[in-house]
């Protein structure tokens, strides 16, 4: 059973959606003598106190490891490729020439979707070196991507040198307000997600990553990246 479903927009849901979503999937697993889980979870579940989020898959993660099951838990960095709608913003802005991104110190990793299903289908099988482990997969970029660096090589696959601008977080809790006020439950960057949009070490843990034997990546990111851009603009999407 692999558990992918969850609440990432709404904060009044990510309880019963990613909390009690998960309780229902582990009670349904024992009930039907399914043994074998892997639940996807999140990055954010590493700081559980920076947002009601990474708290969510945090609590979710801990019924996993209690349940009796034979489990793996993933926990992707930003996800990105066809059908995105998180990263989506950042190419439409890209193509305005103006990239705001969170503070300047901050890093994270990313993962195309094609490498991460694959991920999910090989840890099905589980097996020796896989059971009851937690693995945080990304593009094997080593130290991850600096806010600048992303923006500029999305701003690359657009074909477009945007001007980047480093927001604070007061800047991006304003920001949250504005997008909530005019896109008001459609609203992508919520209060919630300044939280742990402003913390600034986002990279997977060294020694976290799934052994290479089972899975490496396969995607290069910046080819990824202009596949995904190429996508957006044949579905109109920009």
């Amino acid at each position: 059973m692999i558990h992918i479903a969850g609440v990432v927009n709404e904060a009044a849901q990510f309880a019963r959606g990613n909390v009690t979503g998960t309780l229902n999937v582990i009670e349904a697993c024992l009930a039907e003598g399914v043994q074998r889980l892997i639940q996807v979870s999140s990055l954010s579940a590493r700081e559980p106190e920076l947002s009601a989020y990474g708290a969510s898959k945090s609590r979710a993660e801990k019924l996993v490891m209690a349940s009796g099951l034979d489990w793996t838990i993933v926990r992707p960095p930003g996800i990105y490729g066809p059908r995105d709608v998180d990263y989506f913003e950042m190419f439409r802005m890209a193509r305005w020439g103006l990239l705001p991104v969170p503070p300047k110190d901050g890093r994270s990793s990313l993962i195309h979707v094609d490498d991460l299903v694959r991920l999910l289908l090989v840890l099905v099988a589980g097996g020796e070196g896989v059971t009851h482990q937690t693995f945080e997969p990304d593009d094997g970029r080593e130290g991850g991507w600096t806010h600048y660096e992303l923006a500029r090589a999305i701003g690359w696959a657009m074909g477009r040198r945007p001007w980047v601008i480093h927001l604070s977080r007061a800047s991006l809790e304003r920001a949250a307000r504005a997008d909530r006020l005019v896109r008001r439950s459609k609203a992508r960057l919520t209060p919630d997600r300044v939280g742990y949009m402003s913390h600034p070490d986002w990279v997977v843990t060294n020694g976290a990553r799934p052994p290479r034997g089972l899975w490496q990546p396969l995607v290069p990111t910046r080819e990824g990246l202009k596949a995904t851009a190429e996508w957006y603009q044949e579905m109109r999407w920009l």
